[in-house]
């Protein structure tokens, strides 16, 4: 990633490639390949951070079984970093329920998320 149009590009497929990775169309190990080797998520904020792939792909099981859809509703990048608000519905058996998170991701020099913090709360849950 070496000029800026580049970079955003990059930067932008990544962040549709989590959506629709998170969205159910792949599995924990797909998720980790985005992320750098050291990397860190905080999901929510305020909560663990997870930090280097096995942690990070240990987070991201908890939710590989369950059925799951995704949309992105907005999305900025700037510099080497993106910010996105987007809906994750998840569906356990018979509960359904909706997460609405701000995500602000750090992406370093070969284009792999450095950093990945959520930004939500109990209140950006909707039951379904």
């Amino acid at each position: 990633m070496t000029s800026a149009p580049d970079r955003t590009q990059a930067i932008t497929e990544t962040v549709h490639r989590y959506i629709e990775l998170v969205g159910g169309g792949g599995d924990a190990d797909a998720l980790v390949e985005l992320y750098a080797a050291d990397a860190t998520v905080e999901d929510p904020v305020g909560g663990e951070v997870h930090i280097g792939h096995q942690a990070i792909r240990n987070f991201y099981s908890a939710i590989t079984g369950l059925q799951r859809e995704s949309e992105l509703v907005s999305l900025r990048v700037a510099g080497n970093e993106a910010a996105f608000h987007f809906a994750l519905t998840i569906t356990n058996g018979d509960h359904r329920m909706r997460i609405e998170p701000i995500d602000v991701m750090v992406f370093d020099a070969d284009g792999k998320v450095s950093g990945m913090k959520a930004y939500w709360s109990a209140e950006n849950i909707t039951h379904l």
